[in-house]
């Protein structure tokens, strides 16, 4: 890998580390810039786990020092995101992801709305809407099974789940959601350094990058809430939407 690509995903990583930590939608950076330094789409699906396990670790950290998260409680999901983001990870090897790339960009315009329009989201938890056993047993498991499968937009999802069926503050559904996102990220990571589709040199140190970037994101999030949670949300959705459509 030429010195002057390498620094530029880097620069990439440290970027999406911030916006991932805030709001999700880090791989709308971290994997054009990887197929644009010319790796084979599977091994920019590895190498993207790699560097996404430092920043989700990283913001996990920051958002459970601080309370907003408790690891030992929440044990049952991250197992549920690892199992699922294996099994995806498994079927990247061999299932076409074209109908993704399709409905993806309609899906995540559809969350930009939500958070976009929808009256009285904050910070506040309101009324959960589907039991812990349904929620741990079926949700999350799908959308890490997505992670592993395709990834970009999984933090989104994730957001939208704890916010409209946990009924989570928005503040607290994105601690959760990192904490998620980790477990996903470790889960389909082995399955990808089993296959061998991983780069290590590029992977870690945009690990590093993504590590402090995820933290001043964290730093960011935790210190402004809502306020500047949404509008990144909207934006990076729309952002992510529009990057898949146009190619």
């Amino acid at each position: 890998m030429p010195l002057d690509i390498l620094l530029l995903l880097v620069a990439a990583a440290f970027l999406a580390g911030y916006i991932d930590a805030v709001a999700g939608g880090g791989g709308l950076i971290t994997i054009p810039a990887l197929l644009l330094s010319g790796m084979d789409p599977l091994t920019v699906l590895g190498t993207n786990k790699v560097q996404g396990v430092f920043g989700s670790a990283s913001s996990t950290i920051a958002y459970a020092a601080k309370g907003h998260v408790d690891l030992k409680s929440q044990w049952p999901a991250a197992l549920a995101s690892a199992i699922g983001s294996v099994l995806g990870a498994l079927a990247a090897f061999v299932v076409p992801t074209s109908v993704l790339e399709t409905a993806l960009p309609f899906l995540l315009v559809a969350v930009a709305l939500f958070f976009a329009f929808r009256p009285g989201l904050g910070d506040l938890d309101r009324e959960r809407r589907i039991s812990p056993f349904l929620f741990i047993g079926f949700v999350v498991p799908l959308i890490g099974s997505y992670d592993g499968l395709f990834g970009p937009g999984t933090g989104s999802f994730f957001m939208i789940a704890f916010v409209t069926l946990a009924g989570y503050g928005v503040l607290k559904a994105t601690a959760h959601t990192k904490l998620l996102n980790f477990a996903s990220n470790s889960g389909s990571l082995a399955v990808f350094i089993f296959g061998g589709a991983v780069m290590w040199s590029v992977g870690l140190s945009m690990g590093v990058a993504q590590f402090l970037g995820a933290r001043l994101g964290a730093a960011t999030a935790m210190r402004f809430g809502s306020r500047v949670i949404r509008p990144l949300l909207v934006v990076t959705c729309l952002a992510l939407a529009t990057k898949l459509l146009i190619g």
